[in-house]
């Protein structure tokens, strides 16, 4: 068994519904499972020959942190999700990996920060080999050493989920092309940071590490031919990025919006 069943079960997706996970959000991930569409059970357990027991446990654990939706009616859908609301939930995890990095340059410990050099080594080790998916393992690993070294465990919590969530995202944009390396890049400029006790260099890092995602989603959505309505993802993402900047999406100045206008238009 190789490529991303092979990863998953390497990654500690050691129970069949965890083995089954994975290969559903590597699924969703590249667009094979598209959202909006209706995760039919049979179909699903014969795709990966499973049993109907672990299957279920597999959606319900994606249905826990909101990458599918159940319900009575329809079964499983994978969630839909609008670039604006992508940007958003990028937007926040990148604030909750730069709280943990501040705290983490501070607490982490001598064994705790040889551990994160350990999982560098890993990253590098994959990325050497060119193997995405191996490096998607090794980068969730890496990050979550992050989340313990705060020694906070409430914004551990909140930094899992939110991470656990944007999962097929960050796995996606792995795909985009030069992004590993970059990544790694950037994760050596953390590991320095966060072990010189830097604090507020180690939050910069984190955040602009998670924000660079969020930007590129666009780039990565219009690449993949799996995934429906790259070009209007695209554009939608792009006016939002240029939104919060302040421009219009053409590149030309444009006023800002206040927080009362803000909140008008998404109240209808």
């Amino acid at each position: 068994m190789r490529g991303p069943a092979h990863a998953a079960l390497k990654s500690g997706a050691n129970t069949r519904s965890g083995y089954v996970r994975e290969l559903i959000e590597e699924s969703i991930a590249t667009g094979q499972f598209p959202p909006g569409m209706r995760l039919d059970e049979t179909m699903l357990a014969a795709r990966f020959d499973v049993s109907r027991t672990p299957l279920r446990e597999a959606l319900f654990q994606l249905a826990s942190v909101g990458i599918i939706e159940m319900t009575p009616h329809r079964g499983s859908v994978v969630t839909e999700v609008t670039p604006h609301q992508l940007f958003e939930m990028f937007e926040v995890m990148g604030e909750l990996e730069g709280m943990c990095g501040r705290l983490a340059a501070r607490r982490m410990s001598h064994a705790e920060q040889e551990r994160l050099v350990e999982s560098l080594r890993a990253c590098e080790s994959a990325r050497k080999a060119m193997d995405p998916d191996r490096y998607y393992y090794e980068n969730q690993q890496f990050h979550h050493l992050i989340y313990a070294g705060s020694h906070n465990s409430f914004l551990q919590q909140q930094a899992s989920a939110l991470h656990r969530r944007l999962s097929p995202y960050r796995r996606l944009q792995l795909r985009v092309r030069d992004r590993v390396p970059r990544s790694f890049s950037e994760h050596e400029g953390i590991v320095s940071a966060l072990i010189s006790g830097q604090s507020e260099q180690a939050a910069d890092l984190l955040r602009a590490h998670i924000i660079i995602q969020g930007q590129r989603f666009a780039d990565l959505i219009a690449s993949l031919s799996g995934l429906r309505d790259g070009d209007a993802w695209r554009r939608a993402l792009s006016s939002s990025v240029a939104e919060r900047k302040g421009r219009r999406a053409d590149g030309r100045p444009g006023r800002r919006k206040s927080r009362s206008r803000i909140l008008r238009s998404q109240l209808g």
